[in-house]
């Protein structure tokens, strides 16, 4: 059996390496990013949100309040631009995602991005929240381009965690433990900014050579949330593969991560840092 990396969110930084070769073709695993909508009112309820100072910094850097939604999910990125006055459209290939997000109160279309069809429409901002790594990068960078108007801005982020250094060492363990032969052991052995901000330049590389944009810049946001043990424990299942592991290897996993954050107090903070990739559209 193939054991899938896990659980660093998504592939972006999954595989210890640093995401977003387009080596691994991360783009093409649909079935571990399909895999979200087996239980999508955990993905909505234990998914960490993202912080308003990147909302306002995107819309404030957008000629407009039209957004699109890339990846949306269950509209946990959607229905913040649109509590600060925007109009988003969200694009998702699952059903079960893109039908909580429209309960949320998010228009939202099924289709993968790079078949999704604008019908002639465009927008000030395109966004992918936790979702680009799932796209193509060359032809989702084209057809972003696509559907900006001029100087409308592509903002790709993500969220890099990391816990208290004690906790890391702890969940690197459990995962070494359980999963010997996985590259899960290693995606604790370091802050996890470090792999993902690698992940976000090579997004940035790809958005760069498709000649549609202006210098792609970097931005940063940081931000603590406090975890209780159940709270964390009803994260981890949502990260990229965790599910795709047999459910015996699921349980193990969870007590061996339960157990450190018990032997930790049975609360932490974890600290966040949202690491974007963003251009402006060329033109007039």
């Amino acid at each position: 059996m193939t054991t899938l990396p896990s659980p660093g969110p998504e592939g972006i930084a999954e595989s210890g390496t640093g995401g977003y070769d387009r080596g691994q073709a991360l783009h093409l695993q649909r079935q571990v990013a399909e895999g979200f909508g087996t239980d999508a009112g955990r993905y909505d309820r234990a998914r960490p949100t993202y912080p308003a100072d990147l909302v306002d910094r995107i819309i404030a850097a957008s000629p407009g309040r039209d957004v699109l939604d890339v990846g949306c999910g269950t509209g946990i990125s959607a229905r913040l631009f649109q509590a600060a006055g925007c109009r988003v459209l969200g694009v998702d290939p699952d059903p079960r995602m893109a039908e909580l997000a429209r309960q949320g109160g998010t228009e939202t279309e099924v289709a993968t991005f790079e078949d999704w069809d604008p019908a002639g429409r465009t927008f000030d901002a395109v966004i992918a929240a936790q979702a680009w790594h799932w796209v193509d990068p060359v032809a989702g960078a084209a057809k972003a381009a696509a559907v900006l108007r001029p100087r409308g801005r592509l903002a790709v982020f993500w969220n890099a965690f990391d816990p208290p250094e004690e906790l890391r060492a702890a969940f690197g363990e459990a995962f070494r433990r359980v999963l010997p032969d996985s590259p899960s052991g290693g995606f604790w052995a370091r802050p996890a900014i470090d792999a993902y901000r690698a992940g976000c330049a090579r997004a940035a590389d790809v958005i760069r050579q498709s000649g549609a944009f202006a210098e792609p810049e970097e931005w940063l946001s940081y931000w603590r949330r406090p975890y209780t043990r159940d709270e964390w424990l009803d994260l981890v299942p949502t990260t990229g593969g965790f599910t795709r592991h047999p459910e015996a290897i699921q349980a193990e996993l969870l007590d061996g991560l339960g157990a450190a954050v018990d032997a930790a107090g049975g609360t932490f903070a974890m600290s966040y840092t949202t690491i974007a990739a963003t251009a402006a559209r060329l033109g007039p």
